[in-house]
């Protein structure tokens, strides 16, 4: 047995574009998305109801297809990072990453020694591998999240730190810390996110961020790579076509 590979991680390697779903809360719904084409499913245990329990089938219908299982947790604590990887996560994603030493925390608790301390256990991606170990640390993403002015500003030592896969800007909560909660289209937070996703291209890292149909060019006009959508506006914009067409 080999260990499952990590599409995400490794179309980013290659320089390549990485696009990722989220809204996603049952493994049938994931089961029947799997055939669109995308690379990954975000799966949302900070705003939303994923746990522990529910990632076996999860990331086992994401291994159907091929999509790379990414995990947002809702706190930055190695001891979480490190079981939801063993519930079956190929990726996770830690929220409000401020500082290096933050960033370095993540990585210490997802990979095994000697890159980090992740507590000794082979996860449901590991059964039969056996150089589970070390190809868990070389397939295994990991995305931070820039959402915060204080990591703008701290941004150049967060760069810095080996192992972290993505630099995902989130853009509802950087508004949030710039005074302008609700408002994402605020100049200066555009302004902003565009800035902080240049320092990342440029400094040789590969950024992220949230998109939707309408701005998907612009973000990879600037060279974002980590593309996330959430499928309730499709699902609402379809809707609402349909009715009109029914009205009709």
């Amino acid at each position: 047995m080999t260990i499952r590979p990590n599409r995400v991680k490794r179309k980013l390697a290659d320089g390549g574009i990485a696009c990722v779903a989220s809204g996603f809360t049952h493994p049938d719904d994931i089961d029947a998305f799997g055939h669109t084409g995308f690379d990954g499913v975000w799966l949302e245990g900070e705003h939303g109801p994923v746990n522990a329990a529910d990632l076996g089938n999860l990331t086992r219908a994401c291994d159907i297809w091929g999509m790379t299982s990414i995990v947002r947790v809702n706190r930055n604590d190695q001891a979480l990072i490190y079981r939801t990887l063993d519930r079956g996560a190929q990726g996770i994603v830690v929220p409000h990453v401020n500082t290096a030493a933050e960033a370095q925390n993540v990585v210490d608790g997802g990979k095994f020694a000697p890159l980090g301390k992740r507590g000794l256990f082979t996860s449901r991606q590991g059964y039969g591998v056996p150089d589970y170990l070390q190809a868990a640390n070389d397939e295994t993403l990991f995305v931070a999240l820039i959402e915060d002015v204080v990591a703008v500003q701290n941004l150049d030592a967060i760069l810095g730190v080996d192992q972290i896969d993505v630099f995902f800007v989130a853009p509802s909560d950087l508004a949030a810390s710039m005074g302008h909660i609700g408002n994402n289209d605020h100049p200066d937070v555009q302004r902003t996110v565009d800035e902080t996703l240049i320092r990342i291209r440029d400094a040789g890292r590969t950024p992220g961020t949230l998109t939707t149909n309408d701005n998907v060019e612009k973000y990879t006009d600037l060279g974002t790579r980590f593309l996330l959508t959430t499928i309730g506006p499709w699902i609402a914009s379809g809707a609402a076509d349909y009715l009109t067409r029914v009205r009709r």
